[in-house]
């Protein structure tokens, strides 16, 4: 454990069921009247549910203009980016607020930083790069999974380089955030699943991550306790709204834990998966869990103990057995999740394990941070374990 470490998030956090009708007032409370038009990113479905004519009213009501913007698409690119930033640029805008899933909000946050710094998104990719801060921001999840709504990482996909890659910065992190379980109830069983294993991974990385800490660890258990206690039910009964809190908090705890504590190599292996095969991050997480787990076990059995306690897993036995068994636990989830566990689903051969793996060992900032050193041929291997080979 280092013996320095440190913690930031949000500047406010708003919480609770229909916590949004409250907009007005919790931007009067963070001092954002000086607001005279806000950029509104968000995706369809959320324009459809009407929660984007919701927040335009609530604007109007103390004068102040907005755009809604659904252009984002889903793990967004870096032309993606800049053409709505050029949008955003256009309207002379002074705010944005995302509402959507991660990628929204990753894109919402990449914005501020753009309309202050004056750089191309590729001077600002990597860490501590961004020089100024944003424009004010204020993030709303409608998922359970990314945290992105309070941590200081956006992820940008790269097609030419078959890559997700990383812009972290504390300039990243929003004014406001508002977590309303309500927004999340509509969620498809899928999309349920995923997140919430890509939340899980979160606080499972931290927690046995070489930098975890006495801040990450707080956050990485009560996470874990969080999510495991209800992400079947929100799988299985979506309108269950305090399942759907449950999660909406465990996984901005988990982004907590990882803003201080660093994810490690399953984050590491899922990126190129999601760069050249389109995998989601939070299936492509889910897919590679219990095997990276696995292959960490002996590094970190007392860690994965402290996890089997907080997941509900009885403490009888070693602690070697109860680590096995958190893997098994997330093996269950993943079945009962309906979470693919194989790689051909998505058009991944045998050929194209050595690239995935060269691709991996390059997020060195990630694989750094594993409690087990992985050379290319054991991260091959866990590759071709999701090829049942």
């Amino acid at each position: 454990m280092k013996t320095l470490y440190h913690f930031q998030t949000a500047a406010r956090i708003e919480a609770g069921a229909h916590s949004l009708n409250l907009l007005g007032d919790h931007l009067d409370q963070i001092g954002l009247n000086q607001i005279r038009s806000v950029f509104i990113l968000t995706q369809p479905s959320i324009v459809s549910l009407g929660y984007a004519d919701q927040i335009k009213e609530v604007l109007a009501e103390k004068g102040i203009s907005s755009e809604v913007n659904t252009d984002i698409q889903p793990e967004p690119t870096e032309q993606n980016i800049e053409e709505v930033f050029q949008l955003f640029s256009e309207g002379g805008h002074d705010a944005i607020l995302g509402i959507g899933g991660g990628s929204v909000l990753d894109a919402a946050k990449i914005l501020s930083v753009l309309k202050t710094n004056e750089k191309p998104i590729s001077a600002l990719i990597g860490t501590n790069l961004v020089e100024k801060p944003g424009v004010p921001l204020v993030l709303i999840p409608t998922t359970s999974g990314t945290g992105s709504e309070v941590t200081p990482n956006a992820i940008v996909t790269f097609p030419e380089k078959e890559l997700k890659i990383g812009m972290v910065s504390p300039y990243l992190l929003p004014s406001l955030v508002i977590l309303d379980p309500v927004l999340t109830t509509g969620l498809p069983k899928a999309i349920t699943a995923a997140t919430g294993m890509d939340a899980f991974t979160h606080a499972l990385e931290s927690y046995i991550s070489n930098k975890a800490n006495p801040f990450s660890d707080m956050f990485a258990l009560e996470s874990m306790r969080l999510i495991s206690s209800s992400i079947q039910e929100a799988y299985h009964h979506g309108n269950n709204l305090e399942a759907r809190e449950k999660m909406l908090i465990g996984a901005m705890y988990g982004g907590m834990a990882l803003t201080s504590a660093g994810t490690a190599a399953v984050h590491a292996m899922a990126y190129p998966l999601g760069g050249k095969y389109k995998i989601s991050h939070g299936v492509a997480n889910s897919m590679l869990l219990p095997h990276v787990t696995a292959f960490n076990a002996d590094h970190v059995t007392d860690r994965l103990s402290d996890v089997a306690g907080v997941i509900g897993i009885e403490s009888e036995g070693s602690k070697a057995s109860q680590a096995e068994r958190v893997i098994r636990k997330i093996e269950e989830w993943t079945a009962d999740l309906d979470i693919p566990q194989n790689l051909k689903t998505f058009g991944v051969s045998k050929e194209d394990v050595s690239s995935l793996a060269e691709a991996a060992a390059d997020v060195k900032r990630l694989m750094d941070n594993n409690p087990k050193p992985m050379s290319i041929a054991e991260i091959e291997a866990v590759y071709l374990k999701l090829l049942d080979i």
